[in-house]
C-alpha cells in the first residue's frame, strides 16, 4: 500500500523528537556529550567500549582471532556501551569517539593513550600494529582494502536502509522497502559472484575484510539480521552461505560473537569481557 497523503517536506526542517521510530530516544540532530561519565579502564593495552552489533563484532573478532594466533598484545578489556540508554553520549565516550558510535578503542600501550574509532579504522589499526590479516604484497593489500572499504560503503544501504525500514520504522512504506531491498539483494549478488571464484574476499587468505563483511552479510545470510532471511530469499545465496559457515566455525569468530552482546541466547552473550577465562562455560564448539 502506499501512503494517501503523501509527505510534502517543509521549507525548512526542524527535529521532531517523537518521529524517530525504536530509535527516537538516542538519534538526534547535534553532536556532542549529553551528560559527564568517565569511562573505565582494565588492566589490559587495550580497552575497548563497544556493543555486540555487526559494527562491534567485526573488532572483537579481530581481537579473538588475534589472540588465537598468540599476539599476548592483543589482549583487551571490553565494556559494554549501550547505544540504547545512550552511554555513546557521555562525555569520556565522546573524547575517545567524537561521533558518539560504537565501537571505539583506546591502545594505552604507548606513552600517550591513542584512540581509534571507527570500525574500518580499527581493524586496519590493529591489522598493522600486530602485522596479521593484511596481506603484505601490494596486489593482495589492496584486494583487502577494496573489500574492506566495500563493506564500511555498502552496509548503510543494509542497516540504515533496509533494516530501519523493514524491521524499526513505525510505519511500513512499501517504496523505501522495496528501495533497500534491491540494493541489498545487489550487494548480496556482489558477494556470491566474489566468492564463487575465492575462498575468501579477497582471495586464498583470511583477512580483516571477511571480518569486515561477516557480521553484516554472513548474519544476514544466517538468519541473524531483521528476521529478513526468508523475505530477501538469502538461501539463493550459495557461496555467501558456504563462506559464511566456514568463518562460523571458527573458535574465534564464535567468541567474537559473543562479546558486548545483549541480546539472543543468554549462552550466547558475554556482556563485557576483561579476561580469556570470561569464555569458561560458553558454546564455542
Amino acid at each position: 500500500m502506499t501512503d494517501s497523503s503523501p509527505y510534502v517536506p517543509p521549507k525548512v526542517w526542524t527535529w521532531d523528537k517523537e518521529n524517530g521510530g525504536a530509535f527516537a530516544s538516542i538519534n538526534r540532530p547535534i553532536a556532542g556529550p549529553t551528560h559527564d561519565k568517565a569511562l573505565p579502564v582494565g588492566k589490559h593495552p587495550l580497552q575497548l567500549y563497544s556493543l555486540g552489533t555487526p559494527n562491534g563484532v567485526k573488532v572483537t573478532i579481530l581481537l579473538e582471532e588475534l589472540l588465537a594466533l598468540g599476539h599476548t598484545g592483543a589482549e583487551y578489556d571490553a565494556w559494554l556501551i549501550n547505544i540504547r540508554d545512550g552511554d555513546q553520549f557521555g562525555s569520556g565516550f565522546v573524547d575517545v569517539n567524537p561521533n558518539s558510535k560504537i565501537p571505539a578503542l583506546l591502545d594505552r600501550s604507548g606513552p600517550e593513550p591513542l584512540r581509534v574509532f571507527e570500525s574500518g579504522s580499527i581493524l586496519l589499526y590493529l591489522a598493522e600494529k600486530f602485522g596479521a590479516f593484511l596481506p603484505k604484497d601490494i596486489a593482495g593489500r589492496t584486494e583487502t582494502l577494496n573489500w574492506l572499504f566495500w563493506q564500511m560503503g555498502s552496509a548503510p544501504y543494509l542497516g540504515g536502509g533496509f533494516g530501519h525500514f523493514y524491521a524499526y520504522a513505525p510505519t511500513k512504506i512499501e517504496y523505501a522497502i522495496d528501495r533497500f531491498a534491491m540494493e541489498v539483494k545487489r550487494e548480496l549478488d556482489v558477494l556470491d559472484r566474489c566468492l564463487a571464484d575465492h575462498e575468501y574476499l579477497a582471495g586464498s587468505e583470511y583477512t580483516i575484510a571477511d571480518m569486515a563483511v561477516f557480521p553484516w552479510y554472513g548474519g544476514l545470510v544466517k538468519g541473524w539480521a531483521y528476521g529478513a532471511a526468508e523475505f530477501l530469499s538469502v538461501h539463493e545465496y550459495t557461496h555467501v552461505q558456504r563462506w559464511a559457515d566456514q568463518l562460523y566455525s571458527r573458535p574465534a569468530v564464535k567468541r567474537g560473537r559473543m562479546v558486548n552482546r545483549v541480546t539472543g541466547e543468554p549462552s550466547e552473550q558475554l556482556r563485557e569481557r576483561h579476561d580469556a577465562s570470561d569464555f569458561d562455560g560458553k558454546p564455542q564448539g
